[in-house]
């Protein structure tokens, strides 16, 4: 698998995000877990799972020389007035080198509405995220961080968006095992 490092975004908080990085690499480790290939036989560059842990699997990768770490998990529930969606996931990515953790970013499965939010509920906190394309990011890292922290201490996750046809959407995910995926990251990735 080639991972390119073409930026779609860029946050306050300095994280260039990749939205086709992201995508392709959880296509591919989907992929793989799909088939059953061993990480082992795969390319350098490829992802490996870092476990398993009930709603969030933990991955990493190597991108440049420099090691990524990062946890996705699927809506348990996905609603909204829509015929088709792509693919949607919520994801939180740690970069040791380029000194980012805690990165949280959705993917909607759709284009969203030019200069609107997603809102993300974790139990009776909110946080707004800025939206570019199909995906959406905090504007900072203490906004970041926050989001984390509530995640860890919530059961569920509510992501809300409105699509560039106007369709609201609301994506409700599930926050067991998130605590156990998290460590997994921050452990490979300190």
């Amino acid at each position: 698998m080639q991972i390119t490092s073409t930026s779609a975004a860029k946050g306050n908080h300095g994280c260039l995000v990749d939205r086709m990085t992201a995508r392709s690499l959880l296509g591919a480790a989907l992929g793989l877990l799909i088939l059953g290939f061993s990480t082992e036989n795969a390319s350098a560059q490829a992802v490996e799972q870092l476990g398993s842990f009930q709603q969030w699997t933990a991955y990493t990768y190597e991108s440049g020389g420099q090691k990524i770490c990062f946890m996705s998990a699927t809506p348990a529930k996905a609603e909204g007035n829509y015929t088709r969606r792509g693919n949607i996931s919520a994801m939180v990515t740690h970069r040791p080198a380029r000194e980012t953790r805690d990165v949280v970013s959705i993917e909607a499965g759709y284009t969203y509405q030019d200069g609107s939010d997603v809102t993300v509920t974790v139990e009776n906190r909110s946080f707004a995220l800025f939206t570019q394309e199909g995906n959406a990011w905090a504007r900072d890292s203490e906004t970041d961080k926050a989001m984390v922290t509530a995640m860890k201490a919530g059961l569920d996750m509510v992501v809300q968006g409105v699509s560039s046809r106007g369709t609201k959407t609301k994506d409700t995910y599930s926050l067991k095992g998130f605590t156990a995926a998290y460590d997994a990251i921050s452990k490979a990735c300190p």
